[in-house]
């Protein structure tokens, strides 16, 4: 028998030194989610730095003939059960002075391990060939790739310095603030109270959502008088970088380097003040630590922990909530089980996947799947225990759960933001997910998961001239309103409200969520308003050969496996600011749609002519708007070239109408009559781009050619036009077509039309980028609540709450 030395040394062809430009995965196996601490350790391909779990480790050696491997084993160390847990400082977390997640310690161990035999070599020795010891070492010491693609740790972001700090004006006007007994000036409020550092007014902060906190004086102030910057009082000491500063022009809390001078204007000597109130950065820091949001996580009720395939959870690798929700729904639907799952094992993933199975979507879906569905890493984990509530081991065993670090990279890849550790739209996600899994998947039907979740949505408009059009586009979700007015409860709102805002004049704050009265809204009202006929303006009729106005109805003419319904709970309130509606939707388990299947065209309906090229270009090409036209025309401007200018600046106003006119006096064809062709030649790169934010082709080329190229023009063009996809280009879906309209839902799924509540997304927080995500998926006859990795029973799934609601078609 070869002694394992020898088999080393004569296999030193097959071992490299890695670079510094080589990724190294040691943390992580690249087909399963073994790691270094489990059972069989992780092998370490000492050629390409990939690495393996025991039972995958031999697929490699088939696949590449590397037979030697760095075996990296971690035991964990004994530590005293009382350890006590240290108050973080910083909100972050896998960091000095971040959250304790009391995460074990471990010991590590290694060896050199040579395919087929496993034949090993301890490690370190000094009787290791060189070459050897130079390749484990620098593995060692490299930062690995899983950590250097998805870092456990986050971090708020450094504050930076005001624009406004260095010039800020302060107004003399006798004011001295005193060092304590500090009251807003328009109420009684005496916490959350904020010093407006150019004339010294003491405000209260902004009120919360739920009634508590300020009366939104400060800020008031700020939009009155347009001072900027404030500082919350409470939060002063002889420690200034600590003091919370907010610039309401550039709505963050910043720095302001001469704040001891600003304070001074004032006489406050922050010298002697003590600390008595939170900074934001804390205040959000408290909230992380509490993480109380009690009804969507259900967090005052004992959720039994459950175990076993289709109940792993998914480790938070820093705001990736968004993520861990969404997978955990989709690898609930019957398409995404089967085909990476049911229909695809981790070898012929594997063994169809590029050198580098890291960077293939295929494989790392198939690896989440696996993981997920297996059952093999849903077990309790002997260490993770709730220490707060002891009082039953069953309650309080949890489980690792599985870091999903190499599929957040490769989706990501095409998405940079989502690379990021900042919060996502889980709704953003998930339309990007299907995208990619389409992408991968085009052109064979049978194997593409995605379209179980896809439909056909078909447009229905009826101009003034009584004759119709047809549009049809493809969707994977349909996006419904909220019509507060539908809301069931509509008196206890009103009466909440009254009494809410005498709490408010009286200086008084709510006592709780209990007292809380939100708006109920029955789905069916959603559903109602999204079939229900909408006014289009300016729409251009190839019959009239003129704009007009026409009447709009949407239908579905196809019906998925799976309906995903998001409700749009955030709008843009006052400012361009957006909103959350706090408002429950009421949702049935069991929707029947039927009436909302299209019936496509009708006997006797007369269709719209098709479009010519003139009538493309009429359409298209935006009109002057008459009253700025009239506005330049009365201070002495040529009525042409008043025309031309509110079509150049697309009808902004008389002021950028003016500015253009002013500029371009002296164009040579300023006094040509306007063109009445479209020869603007569309550059294809200015297309993709648009392509990229998500629009159509065939919009892009038209809102491209009605702002002359420019894509800032053109992108507003597409959201002032909203009838922009009704006239599309000849050679997209036309919707002035004088034919019946042709089936583009070929390869679609399409049956019943009930669905059952399967699955819900919930959010929790004032907008989609921040906050936290739920999923609450109906499995096995009961409710599971998947919040990152604690997967238990549901005592009470927030139906009511939800932002993104799945259903699954009914079997008939």
């Amino acid at each position: 028998m070869t002694h394992p030395m020898d088999l080393l040394r004569s296999n030193l062809s097959r071992v490299r030194i890695p670079e510094p430009t080589n990724r190294i995965y040691k943390q992580e196996c690249c087909l399963s989610f073994d790691s270094p601490r489990s059972e069989g350790g992780l092998f370490v391909d000492l050629n390409t730095f990939l690495a393996f779990g025991k039972d995958y480790v031999g697929w490699n050696y088939e696949r590449t003939g590397n037979p030697v491997y760095l075996h990296i084993k971690q035991r964990k160390k004994l530590v005293p059960e009382d350890r006590p847990s240290k108050k973080p400082t910083l909100l972050a977390i896998g960091v000095d002075g971040g959250f304790d997640n009391n995460e074990p310690e471990y010991d590590e161990t290694y060896s050199i391990v040579i395919l087929p035999n496993y034949a090993t070599l301890p490690f370190p020795s000094v009787e290791l060939p060189e070459k050897v010891r130079l390749a484990v070492d620098a593995v060692l010491l490299a930062e690995g790739a899983e950590r250097k693609e998805q870092l456990a740790a986050w971090t708020a972001d450094k504050k930076q310095i005001s624009s406004y700090a260095m010039n800020l004006q302060q107004i003399d006007n006798g004011v001295i603030v005193p060092p304590s007994g500090w009251k807003c000036s328009k109420c009684d409020k005496t916490e959350n109270l904020w010093l407006n550092l150019t004339d010294g007014m003491i405000l209260c902060g902004r009120r919360n959502w739920d009634g508590t906190g300020g009366n939104n004086h400060a800020v008031e102030h700020y939009k009155e008088t347009g001072y900027p910057l404030a500082v919350k009082l409470g939060t002063i000491t002889a420690d200034l970088e600590a003091a919370d500063v907010y610039s309401y022009p550039e709505d963050d809390s910043v720095s302001d380097p001469l704040l001891g001078q600003h304070l001074a204007f004032f006489g406050i000597d922050f010298s002697s003040l003590q600390k008595t109130e939170m900074t934001t950065a804390e205040r959000e820091l408290d909230q992380n630590t509490n993480f109380d949001w009690n009804r969507i996580q259900e967090s005052e009720q004992e959720v039994e922990p459950v175990f076993g395939p289709g109940y792993t959870g998914l480790v938070n690798l820093g705001n990736s909530c968004y993520l861990a929700a969404t997978m955990q729904v989709v690898f609930s639907t019957h398409s995404f089980c089967e085909r990476f799952y049911a229909k695809q094992s981790l070898k012929s993933a594997f063994e169809t996947a590029p050198a580098d199975p890291t960077v293939d979507l295929n494989m790392q879906l198939t690896k989440l799947a696996h993981g997920l569905l297996s059952g093999k890493y849903s077990i309790p984990s002997p260490e993770k225990f709730d220490k707060s509530n002891s009082s039953s081991s069953a309650i309080n065993a949890k489980q690792e759960g599985i870091p999903p670090r190499m599929f957040k990279a490769v989706i990501a890849a095409s998405h940079p933001e989502f690379s990021t550790m900042r919060q996502q739209d889980a709704l953003e996600f998930f339309l990007h997910f299907l995208d990619q899994v389409e992408r991968q998947n085009s052109g064979s039907f049978g194997s593409d998961p995605a379209r179980s979740f896809k439909f056909g949505i078909e447009d229905r408009i009826v101009c003034s001239s009584g004759k119709v059009a047809y549009n049809r586009r493809h969707d994977y979700i349909l996006s419904l309103n909220i019509p507060l007015h539908e809301a069931t409860n509509k008196d206890e709102v009103e009466a909440f409200q009254k009494l809410k805002a005498q709490k408010i004049s009286e200086g008084k704050e709510l006592r709780g969520t209990d007292e809380i009265v939100r708006p109920r809204v029955p789905l069916e009202a959603c559903l109602a308003s999204f079939s229900s006929s909408e006014e289009i303006h300016d729409f251009y009729s190839t019959a009239l050969q003129t704009k007009t106005t026409a009447i709009k109805t949407a239908r579905l003419t196809s019906f998925p496996d799976y309906l995903v319904l998001h409700m749009r709970k955030f709008i843009m309130g006052e400012g361009w600011v957006p909103k959350k509606l706090d408002v429950y939707i009421d949702v049935p388990d069991i929707i029947d749609l039927s009436q909302m299947r299209s019936k496509g065209p009708q006997a006797g309906e007369e269709l719209l002519p098709e479009a010519d090229p003139e009538d493309e270009f009429q359409s298209s090409r935006p009109s002057a708007n008459d009253d700025i036209v009239a506005q330049l025309v009365s201070m002495g401007f040529n009525h042409l070239h008043c025309q031309k200018a509110a079509i150049n600046t697309s009808n902004a106003g008389v002021e950028e109408a003016m500015n253009w006119l002013l500029s371009h006096m002296d164009d040579p064809d300023i006094n040509d009559p306007i063109s009445q062709k479209a020869d603007y030649i569309v550059d294809q790169t200015k297309v993709d781009m648009l392509l990229q934010f998500g629009f159509q082709e065939a919009i892009a080329k038209k809102a491209l050619k009605a702002s002359g190229g420019d894509i800032g023009k053109a992108t507003d063009w597409i959201f002032n036009n909203p009838e922009a996809s009704i006239s599309s280009e000849p050679d997209c879906l036309d919707a002035t077509t004088s034919s019946t309209p042709t089936n583009v839902d070929a390869g679609l799924p399409d049956g019943g039309e009930r669905y059952k509540l399967m699955g819900i997304i919930s959010h929790i927080g004032t907008s989609t980028q921040c906050g936290h995500y739920v999923a609450h998926i109906f499995k096995d006859g009961r409710w599971v609540i998947f919040n990152d990795d604690k997967v238990g029973v549901s005592v009470n799934p927030p139906k009511d709450m939800g932002y993104l609601y799945f259903f699954e078609r009914l079997k008939e």
